[in-house]
């Protein structure tokens, strides 16, 4: 009977694909197993092995180590604006979340849960008092369960509930509960660059030597043949290890490589597009992964723009909203906590500097606000809490004309104020 392509008869096990049956199908499979190979020999995929792959390892680390780097804050909201809480919760959010972890390496280890684990869980310690910590949970170690529309978290033989567990997915599956992990979704490219690199430390560890074949008259019987490969075995590693790498083979024979050197594969070419194929699970620019052969001085800006719009200001987002929810309630209309993107131009002396001076002549900023974006002390000059805008902006109505100056003002030739 033909089954799915396979031509099976009564009393046989199977009917082997090759070339002398073309009515079975030689696929992929068939042919792996014909040299003895099967998909069961193919490692699977953990985070450890993962990590062990460079690309890998380089955006996991990026990513969690530039999202826990980034300011977070508690506000309230209120009519004149929105104004950063100094209260226990802050000090929770901002500096401590607990009493073994600051905040960086809190928000690190959360969020290496989530590109490799595919999940980030952190346990909210409430007592009468309120928010006392925000304790992390490994993601492997926890099980997520549904009733109706009640959602609970176990771990170390303890319940939760959702209110009470800060939980961000990778990628949430249909059931809403599950999440797919970067490992699992990368985890052929993940392979296949174990594979390479299994291949290149094998390769060189061997001096360079490929897989070798010898042609030609074999001896008749078992024995005779396993010492005639003994034999030239120890002639190759015998002349790999000499001055002079020439070593003699039988009369008649020839001695041939198996495969093909990594040059001819292509190796340096496949393992750099093994960077860009792990890059796309993360959505990472690859110049950030040290890949710079598309990276240049001209589009570095802009790469920088990317990496802020459409990454890392989406997790931010992600982790923003779970702990509104989880911390504040459903309802809860003037306390959220909020990232500060513009921590990621913290290095970049110049274009903080330039604005920030844009920000307080345009009166956005008093200049107290923008030393304290800086850590400066507060300055006394009671101009300080001031808005100030350029006196040479007046309104339409008013051009040509006398604009009336602040109290507190002289007017000088150029039209600025002097305090």
């Amino acid at each position: 009977m033909n089954i799915m392509g396979f031509n099976i008869s009564r009393g046989a096990k199977e009917a082997r694909a090759s070339v002398e049956n073309p009515t079975v199908a030689i696929s992929s499979d068939n042919i792996l197993s014909f040299f003895g190979i099967s998909k069961a020999n193919l490692p699977a995929v953990t985070v450890e092995s993962a990590l062990s792959v460079p690309a890998f390892a380089g955006c996991v680390t990026f990513l969690s180590r530039t999202l826990a780097s980034l300011p977070l804050h508690a506000y309230k909201s209120s009519e004149t604006g929105s104004e950063r809480l100094n209260d226990k919760l802050q000090k929770i959010i901002h500096e401590n979340p607990n009493g073994n972890m600051d905040s960086f390496k809190f928000r690190q280890y959360f969020w290496r849960q989530v590109f490799t684990e595919g999940r980030g869980l952190a346990w909210i310690e409430r007592t009468s008092r309120g928010v006392e910590a925000i304790w992390p949970m490994p993601a492997s170690g926890v099980t997520v369960k549904r009733s109706g529309f009640d959602v609970t978290y176990s771990f170390n033989n303890n319940v939760y509930p959702a209110e009470d567990v800060i939980d961000v997915p990778f990628l949430l599956k249909d059931d809403q509960i599950s999440s797919w992990a970067p490992v699992k979704l990368a985890a052929k490219a993940v392979n296949l660059a174990l594979a390479m690199n299994d291949y290149g430390a094998n390769f060189f560890a061997g001096g360079g030597v490929p897989p070798l074949v010898l042609s030609g008259p074999m001896p008749a019987n078992t024995a005779s043949l396993k010492r005639a490969m003994d034999d030239v075995y120890r002639s190759v590693e015998a002349a790999k290890s000499s001055d002079k790498p020439i070593f003699p083979i039988p009369s008649g024979h020839e001695l041939k490589p198996v495969g093909i050197d990594p040059a001819k594969g292509q190796m340096t070419e496949a393992r750099r597009f093994q960077v860009i194929e792990i890059a796309r699970v993360f959505g990472l620019p690859p110049v950030f992964l040290q890949d710079f052969a598309d990276g240049v001085k001209a589009n570095a800006e802009q790469q920088d723009l990317h990496l802020v719009k459409h990454l890392v200001s989406q997790w931010a987002t992600a982790l923003e909203g779970e702990m509104n929810l989880k911390l504040f309630g459903r309802f809860n209309n003037n306390r959220f906590v909020e990232h500060n993107l513009g921590g990621l131009l913290r290095g970049d002396f110049k274009t903080r500097m330039d604005a920030l001076a844009q920000g307080v002549t345009s009166g956005i900023m008093t200049p107290n606000e923008a030393r304290r974006l800086e850590n400066r002390p507060k300055h006394d000059n009671a101009l300080a809490d001031d808005l100030f805008i350029q006196g040479a902006t007046v309104p339409l109505d008013k051009a040509g004309g006398q604009v009336d100056t602040p109290t507190g003002f002289n007017n000088d030739m150029n039209g600025r104020g002097n305090a």
